[in-house]
């Protein structure tokens, strides 16, 4: 005989608000609201377009952060590997200028160079991490100094330039165009998101990626080749930097000891005020977005606002970038 049925009332779930997930995006909100009301130049076209395309460059090297730290590692040298592949590039395209002019070949044939860099230092990095079994911490920030060693050798000290004019002018456009009025670095870095986050979300690739910095021990019972996986997030990290490389080089033509200082720190950052979890296992291209526009509203609403000094710009980020930590001491 059956039981009659017990018409329990309906619980409404109850609403939580997920700081780490939903704060960096309400932040950039209420950022830029106080921009505009202290500034009306804040909300312009102009200068709105000159803060996404002042992102876009960390933005792509923090895109490829996020798999590295979602994968449980961390890759100090972005910012050396692009003023590395700066100077390297800059040199071959001076050399090959002299052979073939200034003309498309020259300027294919140079940034093949710089992929190629990019390919064999980030292939490096996840050999001498998974098959050395050495700590990412110690590889990376070893081959930091090695990069920004020898691109002070190559410059001699000093600084490498283009040494032909028309050359820098063919190549000038990568940086300053503005197809339909949006200069070209917006859309690679939009275009870069999107492919991660589809990579991240919709491959099996990105599920192993998340796996292994959840519990690399249990991805590789569950036949993740957790090595190969880990080495390939590497080599993503490498060639997003070699995108940024490529937007960065025709933007000031130039290469220097001082190149691409701190890039590591705001990359980083970036991915941390975006709600990925330094501890590995999950993380969002969308936060990682979102947290490096908001570093850099952060710097132009000081600038334009005179709030405090521009210098402190840098400890008002280490502020917010401490705030987001504490707020994740609990989370993996």
């Amino acid at each position: 005989m059956s039981q009659p049925e017990v018409n329990k009332p309906v619980v409404a779930p109850r609403f939580r608000f997920d700081v780490l997930s939903y704060g960096p995006l309400l932040g950039l909100i209420l950022l830029g609201i106080l921009g505009a009301a202290l500034n009306p130049d804040f909300a312009t076209w102009g200068n709105i377009s000159n803060v996404l395309t002042r992102t876009s460059l960390v933005g792509i090297i923090a895109i490829g952060a996020t798999f590295v730290i979602i994968s449980g590692g961390i890759d100090l040298s972005v910012g050396s590997l692009l003023a590395l592949q700066s100077g390297v590039m800059i040199l071959t395209l001076n050399f090959l200028v002299t052979t073939f002019g200034a003309s498309v070949p020259t300027l294919l044939i140079g940034l093949a160079a710089t992929v190629v860099l990019g390919f064999v230092v980030g292939l490096l990095h996840g050999l001498l991490i998974t098959k050395g079994r050495i700590e990412a911490f110690i590889v990376t920030l070893g081959t930091a100094a090695i990069f920004r060693a020898v691109l002070t050798e190559l410059a001699q000290g000093g600084t490498l330039t283009f040494q032909d004019s028309k050359l820098a002018d063919l190549y000038s456009p990568v940086y300053y165009a503005a197809p339909l009025g949006i200069p070209v670095p917006i859309l690679v870095f939009l275009g870069v998101a999107l492919i991660a986050g589809l990579i991240l979300n919709r491959t099996a690739f990105g599920r192993y990626v998340q796996a292994i910095g959840s519990n690399e021990q249990v991805a590789r019972y569950a036949t993740i080749r957790v090595d190969m996986v880990k080495t390939w997030v590497y080599v993503f990290q490498a060639l997003c930097v070699t995108i940024a490389t490529i937007l960065y080089v025709p933007r000031l033509g130039s290469a220097s000891n001082s190149t691409g200082l701190g890039f590591e720190l705001e990359a980083i950052a970036a991915v941390i005020i975006g709600g990925t979890s330094l501890k590995g296992g999950n993380g969002k291209i969308f936060g990682t977005v979102i947290g490096a526009i908001l570093l850099t509203t952060i710097g132009n609403v000081l600038n334009i606002t005179s709030l405090i000094s521009e210098y402190l710009n840098p400890a008002v980020q280490g502020v917010v970038i401490i705030i987001v930590a504490f707020l994740q001491r609990n989370r993996k």
